[in-house]
């Protein structure tokens, strides 16, 4: 039982460590939770995607993702491109004079936004280095590698659960223009640093 308990509290603490760190995909459900556009949808989808990466990197894949830089390469790309388009869209929302205001901002369609959630996960390595490469690692070489995945994947769904709701309550404090202009901003600064995250280590091999 004491081994069973330590190896589920091992994958909840070091993916709660690792998956709570402010990144791309956390200030998506945010801003999703924020301005309550499908934010369930969202966080759910997020949750899936820890869980099949999670497992999949505990039971094997994690050596495989390593062993095929290229794939790494190309997602690492498309990811700068994604997140950078995301970037300037926030900063065109908040620097609009027109578009001030979440409450009155067309609201995009629920396929809209699962696509967006994809993206934002997908094509972003850090999701995979953290949930295969790194979790998956570990749990590997867990004594009792299936509930060790089991404990990371019940911190993903603790977390964008806490998330996605958290912030949808707060949306009525939130509700002045200004404070969505800071909003946008934030989230466009965030996204624009996972960016320049991904690109930096290319860059300077050049």
């Amino acid at each position: 039982m004491s081994t069973l308990l330590h190896s589920y509290t091992n994958g909840l603490f070091i993916a709660a460590g690792l998956i709570m760190a402010i990144g791309a995909q956390n200030a998506f459900v945010l801003a999703q939770g924020l301005r309550r556009e499908y934010h369930l949808s969202a966080a759910l989808i997020c949750m899936s995607c820890d869980a099949v990466l999670i497992l999949a990197g505990t039971f094997g894949l994690a050596a495989l993702l390593q062993s095929h830089p290229l794939a790494m390469e190309i997602t690492r790309w498309a990811g700068v491109a994604f997140l950078s388009l995301y970037a300037m869209q926030a900063l065109r929302r908040a620097l609009s004079p027109h578009v001030m205001n979440a409450g009155k901002q067309p609201r995009r369609s629920r396929r809209a936004v699962l696509l967006s959630t994809l993206a934002v996960t997908l094509l972003n390595p850090h999701v995979y280095l953290d949930t295969m490469v790194l979790i998956g690692s570990v749990g590997a070489q867990n004594p009792l590698p299936l509930v060790f995945a089991l404990g990371a994947v019940s911190a993903s769904v603790l977390w964008f659960s806490l998330l996605a709701l958290g912030s949808a309550r707060l949306a009525p404090l939130l509700s002045r223009p200004v404070t969505w202009r800071c909003i946008d901003l934030a989230v466009a600064a965030m996204m624009l640093a996972v960016a320049w995250s991904l690109a930096r280590p290319a860059l300077q091999t050049l």
